[in-house]
């Protein structure tokens, strides 16, 4: 009998996020190299992407439906996918490493009696196994992890799998189930986000600022940048804990931890919390004036200069573009 794989998806106000997309572009390849049968499954009320994701899954969806499910509820949550996921014996379990996906994974781990790896950056066969790969120690090293239990369950860190189009759209049916009772023990009532701005999380190219950008008032220069590169500002903890941005900007090991593309590093020296978050960006450019400042140990790009100065000189230069 084939494996069963199942990708657990989020949304936000009925739009799937973009992390989840990864998630089905993943499981997509993933069951298709081992030959397994492929689900998804998504909570909430009045999902507008469902056609959107037959673009990059072929397999089967499931919509568990009530108005309730709208604002996430760990609660709920937990016991309608857990249920789900018994019902239908699903060997192996993805979904994103987002502040969702690390509260939702333990307590469906706990309930399923499955092991689990978080913030895995690949994924590869061996023998009659999978080995995980995550960083460790601040992004420092990298661990080869293996999950014993028959049931496995991985969070998928944030920009690394990226989303692919299958070659033909799928016609795989979308299910949908309406339930009536649910446990609200908790709930997310509310969701307060900047209107406009690019979530740090999900960005593709991020500039951010510390210490350096001397103070709130100089962040006009970050912000310039970034709506030039279509990409979103981030901070450092010293910068957010300062009060100059707010914690939803923030980058590092008690913040966000993000793999854009591009991550532009202004006036950050680079204090290990904060490289944890960031190092697994595909480009850094550090810009400093302090040469021996920590960040430059694992920029692709570095320039040793005053942050006044330099993102000036980029401004005026990717305007002429």
């Amino acid at each position: 009998m084939s494996k069963k794989v199942l990708a657990i998806l989020e949304q936000r106000d009925g739009i799937i996020k973009k992390s989840s997309f990864e998630v089905l572009t993943f499981v997509e390849m993933f069951s298709k190299e081992n030959e397994y049968e492929s689900h998804a499954i998504i909570l909430g009320s009045d999902i507008r992407d469902l056609e959107e994701m037959k673009k990059y899954f072929s397999g089967e969806v499931t919509v568990i439906k009530n108005d309730k499910l709208a604002h996430y509820s760990s609660s709920a949550y937990t016991d309608l996918i857990t249920g789900f996921i018994l019902q239908n014996n699903f060997d192996f379990v993805f979904l994103a490493n987002t502040v969702f996906g690390k509260d939702l994974a333990p307590r469906v781990a706990v309930k399923t009696d499955a092991g689990l790896i978080t913030d895995c950056i690949a994924i590869t066969k061996s023998e009659d196994n999978f080995i995980a790969i995550r960083p460790v120690y601040a992004g420092k090293a990298l661990e080869e992890v293996k999950i014993k239990t028959e049931r496995k369950i991985y969070t998928l860190r944030q920009n690394v799998f990226q989303k692919e189009e299958l070659q033909f759209p799928s016609d795989a049916e979308t299910h949908f189930v309406e339930v009536n009772e649910i446990d609200l023990k908790s709930v997310v009532s509310e969701i307060r986000k900047s209107t406009g701005k690019i979530d740090v999380a999900e960005a593709n190219i991020i500039v951010a600022g510390g210490r350096g950008m001397k103070g709130p008032e100089y962040f006009h220069l970050l912000e310039e940048l970034a709506a030039y590169l279509g990409g979103a500002v981030g901070a450092s903890r010293a910068v957010v804990d300062a009060g100059w941005r707010p914690h939803s900007e923030q980058v590092g090991q008690t913040g966000k931890t993000v793999s854009p593309n591009l991550y532009i590093a202004c006036g950050i020296s680079g204090a290990i919390q904060h490289m944890a978050g960031m190092s697994s960006s595909r480009y850094i450019v550090a810009i400093n004036k302090d040469k021996d400042a920590p960040i430059f140990s694992i920029a692709d790009y570095g320039i040793i200069g005053d942050v006044f100065e330099v993102l000036p000189a980029l401004i005026n230069e990717l305007k002429k573009v």
